[in-house]
């Protein structure tokens, strides 16, 4: 049995893993997802929503929340208008050739 002090953090699994091609390849592909999904859940737990919550809040369904939240997919820009419109958020993307970046204000 594996013991919890032997495992390893997931930004230590991740820092490891990240040079191997097929890896890489993938977290480059979803990157912009997962900066949505991180916004969504940080203002989710400010909130102290549930998924559903904010799923009533956003006139969305549960699933779709999650789906955001799970950063598989990247969102529509229509879904993003709808979620800053609805929660007040702001989305600054950077769109160039290499791909889409989700940046921080300022």
């Amino acid at each position: 049995m594996v013991r919890l002090s032997d495992l390893k953090a997931a930004d230590q699994v991740h820092r490891e893993v990240l040079d191997e091609p097929e890896y890489r390849r993938e977290y480059e592909r979803t990157a912009f997802a997962h900066a949505v999904a991180s916004r969504i859940v940080e203002f989710r737990a400010a909130e102290g929503l549930s998924q559903s919550a904010l799923a009533r809040k956003l006139g969305m369904k549960q699933p779709a929340i999650a789906r955001l939240e799970g950063g598989d997919h990247e969102p529509a820009l229509t879904t993003l208008s709808r979620i800053a419109r609805g929660l007040g958020i702001e989305f600054h993307i950077h769109i160039t050739p290499s791909g889409l970046e989700l940046r921080s204000r300022g």
